[in-house]
């Protein structure tokens, strides 16, 4: 099976990104066609495998604020979802939402979130997440 995984990446080349094969169709990986035209697509399993990558790559970015391990079960998940949503970049540009957690003020970092132009582009998203924070309870 090695040897013939080598021969196919060589063959198909490996790609970290989607990208148009050479008829236009997108691709992604090792030739994995994912464009619907043609019924290309991911499994649900595959969706899964995904996500759970995305939220342990997330859970650890979270980890390095020190306010966070302070925070209950509620209230972390809301910041591991604004890392997946946002992307640790622009989730540090949140100085005063993180200054808000790091204080333990819950209902003003909730304000900080909803003042911002991410709510205004996530709407409803923001709302729950907001409200999540200011109780400390699951939506």
């Amino acid at each position: 099976m090695d040897k013939l995984i080598d021969m196919i990446k060589h063959h198909e080349g490996v790609v970290a990104h989607a990208y148009e094969d050479s008829r236009g169709y997108l691709t992604i990986g090792v030739g994995r066609l994912i464009d619907e035209k043609l019924g290309g697509g991911l499994s649900d399993d595959e969706i899964d495998y995904l996500l759970a990558n995305d939220l342990k790559r997330c859970q650890a970015e979270a980890e390095t604020y020190p306010w966070f391990a302070d925070l209950n079960e509620p209230r972390q998940a809301v910041v591991i979802s604004l890392l997946f949503n946002l992307g640790k970049p622009r989730w540090d540009l949140f100085v005063r939402a993180q200054a808000r957690l790091a204080e333990g003020a819950y209902a003003e970092c909730a304000a900080e979130l909803l003042d911002s132009k991410w709510a205004k582009q996530v709407g409803k998203r923001a709302e729950d997440m907001a409200a999540m924070m200011v109780s400390g309870e699951w939506a």
